[in-house]
């Protein structure tokens, strides 16, 4: 019983099962946001653990600093330029497709006995709102990937229809306790939010880079803790003047990707670590706040499958067609993109408002959304690339490689960087030596990966099929080298990799 134990072994036991299911989750093909709502609710009062835990209020602060920091990650790791020819149909679905979704949910939900209309849109707009990092995790434990557009798509989507959600989580509450708040009033507050989030992660992505770059920080272990208070001074500054702090956070940190500041990988590498260990804090103290016996009751399951079935059956589906009706996605991926719609932590998250508020229904509430999000990632997540296969959506993904050395922008090292390049088997320079390169001045081969070995490259070193290189120079130099190292051997001027004509 854990119960007993000192505070410091639970928690330290309580991470280490974490990491243990984070790393089974691949091979067991289960995501691991699962595992850890399942350690969470076996330490439980109802589990093994036995620990009591009813914090709702406790809980819904854990949930809200978490997220702050999973969005701002995942915006600090997405490219502008990625996301830039679908940001249109992106901020569709995130902000209408987020609203229809919680509106046609209503109808069904109505129809059950225990509900009211304004508690229908409640659930609604808790269920609302989609999680990217499952789909992904999910695409990648099973090296499946999406073609086109579509996963920057769903990247930017799910990153960015949160704060609609809050939005529309608050308004019903608000809408519960005074009946008689105009529409008008709420149209005009959703507007202003979404406008003073927008902009002050703006600002505050823009003027965090320009201070990286002219405070420099003699200790550079010190830059982790400049990037936390970017974090907490976006989201509180954004909440101070009645803007949306989520999607604050969320544009702050696309900025800050997109920018060029001292130590920029290592503070990537920080917050992607940070985020990962919000979201096993998070899903931990969620599983600690349900009650498996409460889920395992039969309203709580033909209820929540009821409702599962018309979200990822009806008001999903019409909500991604409506939303892209004037896009140039295939029929096939609009059916995918609705597919994806997978629930996350957020949706549990936003259930305990109701707690905090002092809902009468509220713990039904929260154990509905708790069944409907399980429902959901198991049903969706083990067929996603099934689905995506069928579809004939589905490419090849490289798994990602670590490196047995990293490179990180220092004060003084100008506009160098790293870049892998991967030759084609029938690739110019294939056969030819390191020595043969004509490489212009400042670029260099760091590393050479061939299969499972890393080897340093000497000048009499031969080039193989399938070899990826790791280069280092300035950018603009390392595009005109990638260039000549795609050119075909059938091409001119093969031992030229300078990409001149």
């Amino acid at each position: 019983m854990l119960i007993h134990a000192d505070p410091f072994l639970v928690a330290g036991l309580l991470f280490f099962l974490s990491l243990v299911a984070g790393t089974l989750s691949e091979r067991i093909k289960i995501p691991a946001l699962i595992l850890f709502l399942a350690i969470g609710m076996l330490a439980g009062v109802d589990g093994p653990g036995g620990l009591h835990f009813d914090d709702a209020e406790g809980t819904n602060a854990v949930g809200t600093i978490a997220l702050a920091f999973i969005l701002f990650s995942g915006g600090f790791q997405t490219r502008w330029s990625d996301i830039r020819p679908i940001v249109t149909q992106g901020v569709a679905l995130s902000t209408l497709g987020v609203f229809l979704t919680a509106v046609l949910m209503v109808l069904p939900i109505a129809l059950l006995p225990a509900f009211s209309y304004k508690d229908a849109f409640l659930l609604g707009a808790i269920i609302s709102s989609t999680d990217a990092a499952a789909v992904f995790s999910i695409l990648r434990t099973q090296k499946v990937g999406v073609k086109g557009s579509l996963k920057p798509l769903l990247e930017f989507e799910s990153g960015s229809n949160d704060p609609m959600a809050v939005f529309l989580t608050l308004a019903a509450l608000n809408w519960l306790r005074s009946p008689d708040v105009p529409l008008v009033q709420m149209a005009v507050k959703f507007v202003v939010q979404m406008l003073a989030g927008g902009l002050i992660g703006l600002v505050m992505g823009r003027a965090a880079c320009w201070l990286i770059q002219r405070l420099r920080v003699e200790n550079e272990a010190l830059y982790p803790v400049w990037g936390i208070s970017i974090v907490l001074a976006t989201f509180g500054l954004s909440e101070t003047v009645y803007g949306n702090g989520y999607l604050a956070v969320y544009v702050c940190g696309i900025v800050m990707g997109g920018g060029d500041f001292l130590y920029k990988y290592s503070l990537q590498r920080f917050h992607e670590g940070f985020a990962w260990l919000m979201q096993i804090v998070m899903f931990l103290v969620l599983g600690l706040l349900v009650n498996p016996k409460e889920l395992a009751k039969f309203p709580v399951i033909s209820v929540g499958l009821l409702i599962s079935a018309c979200l990822m059956f009806v008001a999903r589906p019409i909500a991604v067609f409506i939303c892209t009706a004037l896009s140039r996605f295939s029929f096939r991926e609009k059916l995918f993109i609705s597919w994806t719609g997978l629930r996350g932590a957020v949706p549990i998250i936003l259930a305990t408002y109701p707690l905090t508020e002092g809902h009468p229904e509220a713990r039904y509430i929260f154990n509905l959304i708790f069944f409907v999000v399980l429902t959901s990632v198991l049903l969706q997540g083990k067929t996603l690339a099934l689905v995506a296969r069928w579809l004939k959506l589905d490419t090849w993904v490289r798994a990602a490689r670590a490196y047995p050395l990293a490179f990180d922008r220092t004060p003084g090292s100008g506009s160098e960087e790293t870049r892998e390049v991967d030759l084609l088997p029938d690739a110019a320079v294939i056969g030819h030596t390191v020595s043969e390169l004509n490489f212009p001045e400042g670029v260099t081969i760091l590393l050479i990966n061939r299969g499972s070995r890393f080897l340093i490259p000497k000048g009499g070193t031969r080039l193989e099929p399938d070899d990826t290189l790791l280069l280092f120079g300035e950018r603009a130099r390392l595009s005109d080298v990638e260039r000549g190292l795609a050119q075909r051997a059938a091409t001119p001027k093969k031992e030229n990799v300078r990409g001149d004509e």
